[in-house]
């Protein structure tokens, strides 16, 4: 069998049967070999009787959410491709030749963009439209270099073979954008084609929430990119903590009557803390990764890694030691002073820089220990022994 067009559906009475209509007039119209394949996620109406005396075939989907219903329809589906489409009506079933003849070319995912073919008024609320779905498909694009305008179209098309071999599991709305992801990670062949976008015909809310599901999916785009979520921002902090910090280690700044001292010091010195601990969560969520193969190899990362704990121990101790030797120059301006009062301005200067110092090549080395440790294959080693 050629094509599976697939719906999730739950409680759908109202609209799945035009739906399903559509659909099985596509396949005959344009002489495919097919199916329609509804992947029900628990309905308590007549959505399957409806489907069931229309030809559909149903299959139970027992994971509840967006992406279970979609995960159980494509290990169900019979096609070599599968078309996915909501069962509300808001995609027209009728016309999906642009999606099967991209197939057909080689294409692994083809995406529909309904910001190229057209959305109706009422369509998409004006949040999702002008906010949401643009500013998510930016971040994604930003992130994994993508090409895809409208990341959360619901009306796709994909080899299914292609698509099983990512193993996706997200069961929300997220697995939206975890598709498209996943398949850009993998190197597959992904296109767009414009489609359009009608207000939907149910009569009852959506299953879509707006924040709870724009969350899911921008906190699934920042998790599957561990650059942008750690390494960048520790970057930046770390930049931003030198800067500040080599000029007010040399005295006061000003700008206009805004004096920045010691105490402007003392958030520089924690800036540079801070990004130093979120780039090594940086390293300890890829070495993670390349062992889970959550997200495939990057091989940036070989040669930082490939830098070795011992000199990465050494380097910390280097550091740990540099600040102790300014701690000791700090002292040793204090006792000068008879280990009295001093004012707090001149001995700062040295006091923060050396704390940071020895704090972060103190964990710096253990850090390295970390790394060594995930680094560790076990599996096998022991032969089932333990020690």
């Amino acid at each position: 069998m050629e094509l599976t067009i697939l719906m999730p559906c739950l409680n759908e009475a109202k609209t799945i049967g035009i739906c399903i209509k559509k659909a099985m007039h596509f396949l005959k119209e344009n002489q495919i070999d097919g199916e329609v394949l509804i992947s029900d996620n628990g309905s308590t109406d007549n959505s399957i009787e409806i489907a069931e005396s229309l030809g559909a075939r149903v299959v139970n989907a027992p994971i509840r959410g967006y992406g279970g219903a979609l995960i159980t329809g494509s290990q169900y589906a019979y096609g070599k491709y599968v078309i996915m489409g909501d069962a509300d009506d808001s995609y027209d079933f009728s016309n999906l030749m642009p999606f099967v003849s991209k197939l057909r070319e080689g294409y692994d995912l083809v995406m529909g963009n309904r910001f190229k073919g057209g959305i109706d008024k009422g369509a998409m609320p004006w949040s999702h439209r002008y906010i949401g779905n643009p500013v998510l498909s930016f971040i994604g694009r930003l992130f994994f270099r993508s090409d895809i305008k409208d990341f959360h179209c619901g009306l796709r098309g994909y080899n299914r073979e292609s698509i099983l071999k990512l193993e996706l599991h997200t069961t929300g709305m997220e697995y939206a954008s975890e598709m498209v992801v996943m398949s850009e990670l993998a190197g597959y062949k992904i296109c767009e084609v414009p489609t359009t976008l009608k207000k939907d015909g149910r009569d009852r809310p959506p299953h879509l929430r707006s924040f709870h599901d724009g969350w899911r999916h921008l906190k699934f785009l920042l998790m599957y990119s561990p650059r942008w979520l750690f390494l960048y921002p520790g970057f930046f902090l770390i930049i931003v903590g030198l800067l500040g910090g080599i000029i007010l280690s040399i005295g006061e700044f000003a700008i206009g009557t805004v004096v920045f001292s010691i105490h402007t010091l003392m958030y520089c010195m924690m800036s540079i803390i801070l990004g130093v601990n979120i780039i090594y969560f940086y390293t300890f969520t890829k070495i993670y990764a390349e062992k889970s193969r959550f997200i495939p190899h990057d091989k940036s990362l070989d040669k930082y890694v490939a830098f070795g704990e011992d000199k990465g121990i050494f380097g910390g101790f280097l550091i740990a030691l540099f600040g102790l030797i300014i701690s000791i120059v700090a002292l040793a301006i204090w006792g000068g002073s008879g280990f009295g009062f001093m004012e707090p301005e001149r001995l700062m200067r040295f006091v923060l820089p050396a704390a940071t110092m020895i704090e972060v090549g103190i964990e710096t080395m253990f850090a390295c220990f970390l790394m060594g440790i995930l680094k560790i294959d076990w599996r096998g080693k022991n032969n089932g022994e333990g020690n």
